[in-house]
């Protein structure tokens, strides 16, 4: 684990002119789709499928989840923000006796629940964008947030608001590079587009730095198999031919690239924590 609070050198930032939040905000800018291949699209490529955030009680131990516990009462409260199935929250089950759930996702928000059913654990489900939500998202012990942050061009008040409702710990969990990365290279080969190599973990803890907040980051491998694994073949490929803006018809190719692309490997996470 390389755990880091100092300074790095540039070569392991984002480049450019301005703050860290705008250097974030414009490296993220940089992932956008282009507008002629968005009109070809035939549906929205913004997709989450739910099967790939379920919680199966079979999540390993990691970084972020003893960076929450260690400071997590017994019987204490957890507020999960772009929770999915809530596979952060309910590694911390016990200690926490209850959960709460923020996603824009109604699909996610009934797994979340329905997994706190299951475990018989308290939960409260809240929809929306954070921090829009935020005035009517209870407060918690400890906030966590995981495989959220890329999502957020204005990173530093969605941290502030997370920290707004933490008693005790903030934690952030998020690949070390872009989550899309993998797919660069079937944007090349499907629309011979170049995708971008930032912005990355390291950029995300300036800015919430240069927010005022003194954050923590480590570095480690994720140990657990990469989640389009516990996924079926056929669906992998059609959320990639969706993601990739490409009509139904193209699946046997997609499939073909993916075959070539191989499986993914193991995947460098981080961890961004702070105290309040």
């Amino acid at each position: 684990m390389d755990r880091t609070s100092g300074d790095r050198t540039s070569g392991d930032r984002t480049s450019g002119d301005g703050t860290a939040a705008a250097r974030w905000e414009q490296a993220l800018a940089a992932w956008g789709i282009p507008e002629h291949i968005l009109a070809r699209a035939p549906q929205s490529p913004w997709i989450h499928p739910v099967a790939l955030f379920v919680a199966t009680g079979q999540e390993p131990d990691t970084p972020s989840h003893r960076a929450a516990r260690e400071v997590l009462p017994a019987g204490g409260t957890v507020l999960d923000v772009g929770c999915g199935g809530g596979r952060a929250a309910f590694a911390l089950t016990p200690p926490a006796a209850r959960v709460v759930g923020v996603d824009h996702q109604q699909s996610m928000l009934d797994s979340f629940g329905a997994a706190a059913a299951e475990r018989g654990v308290e939960h409260v489900e809240v929809l929306g964008d954070w921090p829009d939500v935020a005035a009517v998202t209870p407060e918690a012990d400890v906030v966590v947030s995981h495989h959220v942050a890329y999502n957020v061009a204005a990173l530093a008040p969605f941290g502030l608001a997370l920290s707004a409702k933490a008693r005790r710990r903030v934690v952030l969990e998020l690949p070390v590079r872009h989550p899309l990365s993998r797919m660069a290279p079937l944007w090349q080969r499907f629309w011979d587009l170049d995708r971008p190599l930032g912005p990355t973990a390291r950029d995300a803890a300036d800015v919430l730095r240069e927010a005022g907040l003194a954050v923590r980051l480590d570095e480690w491998d994720d140990p657990a198999p990469p989640r389009e694994a516990a996924v079926d073949p056929a669906e992998q490929v059609r959320y990639t031919r969706v993601r990739l803006c490409l009509p139904a018809d193209r699946d046997p190719e997609v499939a073909a690239a993916l075959a070539e692309l191989g499986p993914p490997g193991p995947r460098r996470l981080a961890t961004i924590s702070w105290d309040v």
